[in-house]
């Protein structure tokens, strides 16, 4: 995976701006390490040094955000690819890792067009040198502002409120997970329950009465029903423009800068 391209966001309220680029992992610099670890401190639990570079050396592409003004990294979401194989049919996953942005910047738009941007350029280049490869986008969720994108961008995802998990797609996840996270992954119900957790701090996404009147977000509950303690649910879209949601291609139509 690699992309070179830099994007800019202006906020509504403010006169900073958001830059956000994707940078291959081998090419970080010590500061911007140290500010993305600063950063999920502030926001998780439980979090480790020396886990953190562990699960950073295995990725190929983060995604950062910046404060334009400052240079300053405001978020991060961290991107590898996983191939695998399915009923003798070839399978690559997006996976996507530790992925947080600041409060202050919460409502931007930013991170998600990169993110297409990166992926589904990934995707095209893959369908040109394999046709007929499937993609798929494979995610975990511990908190439901992750989880709630599943909706917002893609007609057709697992697990979901609207119907059961097909047992391929099922399958998939089974071998996805297992190949991610080993013992860590629980065959069937989708969870991903680490020996040490690093669940999210309180205040960052409580299930409120109000959240749970969603209905996506109270089978996200249901789903997984660990969560504040750290536990992750394992999702599945597949990576297809007949799969993006209107939301999604007016997102990814959307003129940078705007």
């Amino acid at each position: 995976m690699s992309v070179s391209s830099t994007l800019t966001s202006p906020r509504s309220d403010e006169l900073r701006r958001l830059a956000a680029e994707a940078v291959p992992c081998g090419r970080l610099s010590t500061t911007e390490r140290d500010e993305m670890f600063a950063l999920l401190d502030v926001y998780f639990a439980g979090t480790e040094r020396a886990r953190f570079d562990d699960d950073l050396a295995e990725k190929e592409t983060v995604l950062l955000l910046r404060d334009a003004a400052s240079g300053r990294v405001q978020g991060f979401s961290t991107l590898m690819r996983i191939s695998a194989t399915l009923d003798e049919e070839p399978i690559v996953a997006f996976f996507s890792g530790d992925t947080i942005i600041d409060r202050s910047y919460w409502g931007e738009t930013i991170l998600s067009r990169i993110w297409a941007q990166v992926v589904f350029g990934e995707v095209d280049a893959l369908e040109r040198a394999s046709p007929g490869t499937r993609a798929f986008w494979f995610l975990i969720c511990s908190g439901y502002k992750t989880w709630r994108f599943l909706p917002l961008f893609f007609r057709r995802f697992y697990p979901t409120v609207d119907e059961p998990t097909p047992p391929t797609h099922q399958r998939l996840l089974d071998t996805l997970g297992a190949r991610k996270f080993g013992d860590q992954y629980v065959a069937g119900s989708g969870i991903v329950r680490f020996h040490t957790a690093t669940p999210l701090r309180r205040g960052v996404a409580d299930l409120t009465d109000e959240r749970l009147r969603d209905p996506h977000v109270a089978f996200f509950a249901q789903a997984n029903p660990g969560h504040a303690d750290g536990d992750e649910l394992a999702c599945l879209a597949e990576l297809s423009r007949t799969n993006l949601t209107r939301a999604a291609l007016r997102m990814m139509a959307r003129p940078v800068g705007e």
